[in-house]
């Protein structure tokens, strides 16, 4: 087995090690639950202190801004699948890249399933991987 983490086919080799690159995968998708259960507390631990996201429509969110709107219900993740996530670490930072289908409810108003690209910063402090920025673009 290598150890280097391999990506989706057609795409070029990460240069993370397989076990860092699975870590950050798995802290990804532990985000996204915790979204999508509302779990704001597990969400917060997540997320690093100045973490921003930038929507789909360009809107740029503050950690306490995005999860205040998570917990309130304005934003209310109904499902969230990522496909594979792609890695690269460089040192305590990682980017992270991938597809994933999405059903939302933005404001009271259903927004149809549609899949999207979701670019992430991590950064690992004392540890613990956080997300720092992300950014979603929708797939037309």
């Amino acid at each position: 087995m290598s150890d280097e983490s391999t990506v989706a086919p057609g795409q070029q080799t990460t240069k993370a090690p397989i076990a860092v690159a699975e870590q950050i995968r798995d802290v990804e998708r532990a985000r996204l639950r915790a979204l999508v259960k509302g779990d704001i507390t597990a969400a917060s631990d997540l997320h690093a202190p100045d973490f921003q996201l930038i929507t789909p429509v360009g809107a740029m969110l503050s950690k306490d801004d995005y999860l205040r709107a998570v917990a309130t219900g304005h934003i209310d993740y109904v499902d969230w699948q990522p496909a594979f996530i792609d890695v690269r670490v460089h040192g305590n930072t990682a980017v992270i890249r991938y597809k994933a289908t999405l059903e939302v409810v933005f404001a009271g108003r259903p927004i149809p399933r549609a899949t999207y690209w979701h670019t992430d910063t991590y950064e690992n402090s004392d540890g613990q991987w956080r997300a720092v920025w992300s950014q979603a673009t929708e797939i037309r």
